[in-house]
């Protein structure tokens, strides 16, 4: 039997988004949670929408957030031995999201799950690309490098207590966090029916300062490693390139088009400025953060048969029941 775990999230702003979030965890069939919102400052209605639900609220100031820092103040907190850890604007497509995202832990060797994330009709066409290849259809199981992402994942809290994330660093605390685990000899676990939305709805500005951030970071996760100008080039060139033939399959190039050239743009020049800011990259984690998958005959995906959580409907039987109250 899957165990109860405590969920930490990291939110300031989410307003739109979070209501969705807290609605798809109430639809999970693990039912023993706990749910805390660590607040970094909101000024729109994140707070007061969250108190509607059954989640502990706690604020940190703005001047005092990093990714890190947030989640070590969550998972201080938390009760239960196993830590989900998820965005604000992310939600679960299935109602055994946690169910499946928590099943590996039955490994003792395994110290960290992440699942599978897609956008939403507001993604940008490259953005999509990037998740499909950052996280197939199917679960590959422990990995032997340190990959993950902390907008859908978990981890064991007893290895937090001896390791917490690092909060210093602008970016990637996920990816230094799985490094100490991987060099600990623990597995991370991908689990791609442990699905969620999410929706990135950035300004350009904010996606060339998440890359720059996150190249900063890599450089200080790794300070060996570089990214040089050539380096840019090249990727950019593979990326839009792969990104223009899948937009032909789909026969939607001549609505994407710029949406492909100033997102790969911006994110590889934001990660090579961030890379400028602090040397050689590991071949495994450079194809996966930038580089198409260029395997000719990606397996089948698995075909989920359980429906996806109905979140139109349900907020239709909340908003009658409001009313009603009224």
């Amino acid at each position: 039997m899957t165990p109860g775990c405590s969920i930490v999230i990291r939110a300031f702003n989410e307003g739109k988004y979070i209501e969705r979030l807290l609605l798809g965890i109430l639809q999970q069939t693990i039912k023993d949670v706990q749910i805390i919102l660590v607040d970094s400052g909101s000024t729109d209605e994140t707070t007061r929408i969250a108190s509607r639900y059954p989640v502990e609220i706690m604020s940190i100031l703005p001047e005092e957030f990093t990714f890190g820092r947030s989640l070590n103040f969550g998972i201080l907190h938390a009760s239960n031995p196993l830590v989900v850890i998820v965005s604000a604007h992310v939600y679960p497509v299935y109602p055994d999201w946690l169910e499946r995202l928590l099943e590996p832990f039955m490994d003792p060797n395994v110290a960290l799950t992440y699942g599978k994330q897609r956008g939403d009709e507001s993604t940008r066409f490259s953005e999509h690309q990037l998740f499909m290849r950052l996280f197939p259809d199917n679960s590959s199981g422990k990995q032997n490098h340190p990959f993950c992402n902390n907008a859908n994942a978990a981890i064991r809290r007893t290895l937090w207590e001896r390791h917490a994330y690092n909060e210093l660093l602008p970016g990637l605390e996920d990816l230094a966090w799985a490094k100490w685990a991987h060099e600990q000899g623990y597995a991370a676990y991908y689990a791609a029916e442990a699905e969620i939305i999410h929706v990135h709805n950035e300004t350009l500005k904010g996606l060339y300062n998440r890359y720059r951030r996150e190249g900063m970071a890599f450089k200080a996760i790794y300070p060996h490693e570089h990214f040089t100008l050539s380096e840019f080039f090249r990727t950019y060139f593979h990326n839009v390139t792969s990104d223009f033939e899948a937009s032909r399959q789909l026969k939607v190039t001549h609505s994407v088009w710029k949406d492909i050239l100033s997102f790969r743009f911006l994110q590889l020049w934001g990660t090579y400025r961030g890379y400028r800011k602090t040397g050689p990259l590991t071949r495994q984690l450079k194809q996966a953060f930038y580089y198409p998958n260029q395997e000719a005959l990606p397996l089948d995906p698995v075909v989920r048969t359980l429906e996806p959580i109905p979140y139109s409907e349900i907020q239709k039987q909340m908003d009658s029941k409001n009313d009603l109250s009224l």
